[in-house]
């Protein structure tokens, strides 16, 4: 059986806008458990306008809260991560080691802005390709030059981004055109992994069940398989399965398929 993991989680206490206490952390992580979920990637926000998680702040907190895990009996491995908002000194940075790739491998999670796609985004791809790195792309679906036209994130694949679906695009929680758009993605092999971008208990859970649920009743059923096997593929640091892109057709703003 596949573990199942998530790459995407905002689940460290008083740093961003995920939990504001340990209280709230523990309670975020028996929900975790209860989904199944058997490791978690720690990724508090960095160079965000709003937030920057230190590097030494984020290997504190998840030590703190694996002991709780352990107190708690609860059967879930924490490790450390950052959700990298894109900036053009972000290379530097990691090559500084003020930014966490995902568990320590070649991954980083990468957030574009809300609106846009930034004119350097194929650039800083190519960058962090020479460099070794390997950048997963958070929540393209929830993108709103994504959602204009989709067929911009075929030149970000081209270039060798892989992508990360958000559980509750997959469930309605950001809405139906979200969601038609997140299965359309599915549907076209231009989503590689799959992450909750969890912040709390109740309006942004991690949906993890619901999800795979629903791509199961939409007969992706080999789909699920490939997302969890991709998650655990970056855990281990291995190569992600990529398959050849399918033709998406876009007509004002929706999806026909």
């Amino acid at each position: 059986m596949i573990k199942m993991i998530d790459l995407h989680a905002h689940i460290l206490f008083d740093v961003d806008d995920g939990p504001k206490d340990k209280t709230e952390s523990l309670n975020m992580l028996e929900q975790a458990a209860r989904e199944g979920i058997t490791d978690i990637v720690c990724t508090s926000h960095a160079m965000h306008p709003q937030y920057h998680v230190q590097y030494s702040k984020v290997q504190a907190l998840v030590h703190d809260l694996q002991q709780l895990l352990l107190q708690n009996q609860i059967p879930i491995t924490l490790h450390t991560g950052h959700e990298v908002r894109l900036n053009d000194e972000l290379l530097a940075h990691l090559q500084q080691k003020h930014l966490h790739t995902l568990a320590h491998t070649n991954y980083i999670l990468l957030e574009l802005p809300s609106n846009t796609i930034p004119a350097y985004t194929k650039e800083m791809i190519r960058h962090l390709k020479c460099a070794g790195y390997t950048p997963i792309l958070a929540h393209p679906e929830r993108n709103l030059a994504i959602r204009e036209n989709p067929k911009r994130l075929d030149v970000l694949i081209q270039e060798g981004a892989f992508t990360q679906i958000t559980t509750g695009s997959l469930t309605g929680l950001f809405g139906k055109e979200v969601q038609r758009l997140s299965l359309a993605l599915v549907r076209a092999n231009y989503i590689h992994t799959i992450g909750s971008d969890t912040h709390n208990v109740s309006t942004r859970k991690f949906c993890y069940q619901e999800a795979l649920q629903y791509l199961e009743k939409k007969n992706e059923i080999e789909m699920v398989e490939r997302l969890l096997m991709n998650n655990a593929n970056v855990l281990a640091n291995k190569p992600i399965m990529r398959f050849e892109l399918e033709d998406l057709v876009v007509k004002k703003r929706w999806l026909i398929f």
